[in-house]
């Protein structure tokens, strides 16, 4: 039976290619996701790892974590405490150190690099004068808050040479510094594409932290000292409650743990897609070997008859599914390899930041590529091969194709019909919860599950609505339409491959557009403000840039945003300050309580889920400690509805101000004459020194900003789900194949009769349009219900949501089924239109 099993598999080359084909598409995909994610998460670790080679126990604030620290507290790492750090028992040296985020123009105004890659540090000397973590290349160190040194691989790709004069922007003003030094460094992010500016000591903490502080404390082990005993002798010179020692060895793990936790939501939803494409191609690969052991039914039969078992016959089945998963599961290793570096070469390609590093390929991925190819294809063949081995031989040597017994058609119609209405309704209650995530995405599941096994009930009824338009192309139109009809589990098999790619397509498609639309009227309602100015990283902006707006002849109204954390009642909140004169005009909440009024002294206004969470209503006064440790009582004089723009406790900043240990603003706000036009938004770029770090937004830039992720992960998805629908064409082309070949006699008697070449071709390419539209129907629909139903879940969230139906891509996406129909159908109908009559009638 072995030998007979491998024959057979030598034996249909052709009709098993597209089967391998499918698995290792499957495979590849899954495997391209594990190399991709695991060379990245090594990579950024051994950067990470870099960071922390001369760091033997690191400093910091205890309240790290918090961007000012609890109010009341202000954790401060002086020079007495670098000084004290560096005398103890078995430290050689400390480092005091501070960063933040540092634009650097290059020759014609643009931002090197971007975001958080763009950085800027102190240059440190030592008891030699210069800094070991950064060797100067060419030039000085800088001194003064005039000058700066900048990285070797920023400093040649913008072509500055030790002299020039840099363009650089920390908190919002233009600074012009004179490049003193180049220098190299290991850094991670540096070698990624980012830049590294460094200040003296002095002018970065007066830029990045507050005068004669540090945000961290590096020590280094001397000779002999173990880093546990470092961390002990540092821990006796630290403040009781303002600072905490930890090992460079810990950091470095909670760095490295960091970095594969956030891998791993990547890994999660690259692999989701990979197993939507193996689930797709398991009904490709059910349906081959369904196809391919009904043709050989007589076969089976006579082995049975010369004395093979059951048993034996499904085993030989089974044989077969094991070689064309191997063989399918190693070319997708090896695809997928290819498939790693290829996404990581096209993440450095667009800007991306990607520490260098080697291509990882571990066992891990290796083993799980060749267990799920060979166990999804083992599996996918075991039914048809039990199936096969049922038939009793008598009976299968009678007639070659063995019909479904209607109690197995009522058995499967009572199955598929519990399925769909448990999914049904998992979906439906779902969407009236207010967390139903799990719940809904179990009943889509089991809906999509349910209405895969009634595809072969419904697929009669839908393609015979079809009939009118066949009918238009003669007798090849009928014949399509009853070829189409004749064998409804291998139509359904071939549509479902289709209709699940499509049905996610859709979905995401409707749920993408009605955010995007919720978003838009989000900004256009919320905002009166003509535009919003921020930094491009997102990061603090200086009050400077307030004041430089306010005093523009074309300015009427500006009010900045500023976040300080406060204490109210046993828990940390945020307050938001702003301009209370002038807030009325920049914006337009929506309150359900009370109203704005005049947002001033210890009047506040905050949105409804906080309300509720306190108990809170227009007249309620509550206590407030604020950052500086003072403490107040502020009162409620409206309840608005939050959005993702503004949210949480709101008062005028003329309140707030006096409470700061640092002011900086998140973004401002501002209102001009003329309102939002290009040479408006030009004038505010120019009046601001046309600053690379400095975005000026209108409402839809801001809108555009806010649905940037939504875009990014729906290209995504259509960029990964093109996957599952080159697995479903392939499907398609399978079952046209093999519907051929076992069909030739019935082709030969067509051809007999008068059916002429052109005939034969219109009458296969018209069936495998009607299956593939049949599936793109079923897909689109599904993909309707579904957006529908996550969009009642999203508007609990976003207030502002209203549900778009994207009528043109829709109609694009049943175009592209169609345009599957048709390009699969190219081989099977040619191979078909070329029979021989003759041999086809002479056929067994």
């Amino acid at each position: 039976m072995f030998r007979t099993a491998l024959r057979n598999v030598l034996a249909h080359k052709a009709r098993l290619l597209m089967t391998v084909l499918a698995v290792m598409l499957g495979v590849a995909f899954v495997s391209g996701t594990l190399v991709f994610t695991s060379t990245i998460s090594d990579a950024y670790q051994a950067s990470s790892q870099k960071g922390f080679d001369r760091v033997d126990v690191a400093v910091q604030p205890r309240s790290a974590g918090d961007h000012r620290g609890a109010p009341g507290r202000t954790p401060r790492l002086d020079r007495k405490l670098l000084d004290a750090a560096a005398r103890v028992p078995g430290a050689a040296s400390a480092t005091g150190t501070v960063s933040g985020f540092t634009a650097i123009a290059d020759k014609k105004g643009a931002l090197i690099g971007d975001g958080f890659s763009t950085r800027g540090g102190n240059y440190f000397p030592g008891k030699d004068g210069t800094d070991a973590r950064y060797p100067l290349r060419d030039g000085t160190a800088p001194k003064g808050p005039h000058e700066f040194a900048l990285d070797a691989h920023t400093a040649d790709k913008a072509g500055y040479k030790v002299g020039d004069t840099v363009r650089i922007s920390v908190d919002g003003p233009v600074r012009e510094q004179k490049l003193t030094g180049v220098f190299t460094t290991d850094d991670g992010t540096v070698a990624a594409g980012g830049s590294l500016a460094l200040f003296d000591t002095p002018t970065a903490q007066k830029l990045f932290a507050a005068p004669g502080t540090f945000s961290e404390i590096d020590v280094t082990a001397a000779p002999g000292t173990s880093q546990t005993a470092l961390k002990a002798a540092v821990d006796k010179v630290l403040p009781k409650d303002g600072a905490e020692a930890t090992t460079g060895r810990q950091l470095a793990d909670e760095q490295a743990k960091m970095i594969a936790e956030s891998m791993d939501g990547m890994k999660t939803g690259l692999l989701a897609f990979a197993g939507i494409a193996l689930f797709v191609g398991v009904f490709i690969i059910a349906n081959t070997f369904t196809m391919l052991v009904a043709q050989r039914t007589k076969e089976l039969a006579l082995l049975r008859a010369v004395g093979a078992s059951r048993r034996q016959v499904t085993r030989s089945v089974l044989i077969e599914a094991f070689v064309v998963g191997a063989v399918a599961a190693v070319t997708g290793l090896a695809a997928g390899v290819g498939i790693g570096a290829g996404l990581r070469a096209l993440m450095s390609a667009t800007g991306a930041t990607v520490p260098d590093g080697p291509l990882v390929v571990s066992p891990s991925t290796v083993a799980t590529s060749l267990l799920v190819g060979i166990v999804i294809t083992v599996l996918a063949a075991w039914l048809p091969g039990r199936r096969a081995a049922k038939i009793p031989p008598v009976a299968a040597m009678n007639s070659v194709h063995a019909t479904a017994t209607t109690k197995s058609l009522v058995v499967r119609n009572t199955i598929g019909a519990l399925f769909a209405g448990a999914g049904a309704a998992g979906v439906l209650v779902a969407t009236g919860m207010s967390d139903g995530k799990v719940v809904m995405g179990g009943g889509a599941a089991l809906l999509l599950i349910g209405v895969f096994i009634l595809t072969p009930l419904l697929s009669r009824p839908l393609i015979a609505l079809a009939a009118p338009v066949l009918r238009a192309f003669g007798i090849s139109g009928s014949l399509a339409r009853q070829n189409a009809v004749r064998n409804p589990r291998r139509t359904a098999a071939t549509a479902s491959a289709l209709m699940v790619g499509l049905a996610l397509i859709t979905g995401m498609t409707v749920i993408a557009g009605s955010v995007q639309k919720g978003i838009d009227k989000m900004a256009t309602d919320a905002l009166k403000a003509d535009y919003v100015v921020s930094m491009a990283s997102r990061t603090p902006l200086s009050p400077a840039v307030e004041k430089q707006l306010s005093g523009l002849d074309q300015v009427t109204a500006v009010s900045p945003l500023r976040n300080s954390p406060a204490r109210i009642g046993t828990g940390t909140a945020y307050l938001t300050g702003v301009n209370g004169p002038d807030f009325g005009k920049l914006t337009r909440l929506d309150f359900t309580q009370g109203a704005l009024g005049d947002l001033r002294g210890d009047k506040v206004v905050v949105d409804d889920a906080t309300a509720k969470e306190k108990g809170w209503r227009p007249g309620s006064r509550f206590p407030v400690t604020y950052e500086d440790g003072k403490k107040g009582t502020l009162t409620v004089s409206g309840v608005y509805r939050g959005n993702e723009m503004l949210s949480g406790v709101l008062l005028d900043n003329a309140t707030l101000a006096p409470h700061q240990k640092q002011i900086t603003d998140m973004q401002v706000m501002v209102k001009t004459k003329d309102g939002a036009t290009d040479a408006t938004k030009d004038a505010l770029v120019t009046a601001l020194g046309k600053n690379p770090a400095i975005s000026v937004s209108d409402k839809q830039d801001v809108s555009d900003g806010i649905a940037k992720m939504f875009n990014l992960m729906l290209n995504m998805l259509y960029g990964l789900l093109a996957m599952a629908v080159i697995v479903a064409v392939l499907g398609v082309i399978n079952t046209l194949a093999m519907s051929v070949f076992e069909r030739s006699q019935e082709i030969g008697m067509l051809r007999a009769i008068g059916l002429d070449r052109r005939g034969v071709k219109r009458m296969v390419r018209l069936e495998s349009l009607v299956i593939s539209l049949f599936g793109g129907v079923l897909g689109i629909g599904l993909g309707v219900f579904f957006g529908w139903a996550a969009g009642e879940l999203i508007s609990g969230h976003l207030a502002t949501y209203e549900l778009v139906l994207p009528w043109d891509r829709m109609g694009m996406f049943l175009a592209l089924a169609a345009l599957v129909g048709v390009l699969a159908a190219l081989w099977p109908a040619r191979r078909a239109a070329r029979l021989n009559m003759l041999a086809s009638i002479k056929a067994e």
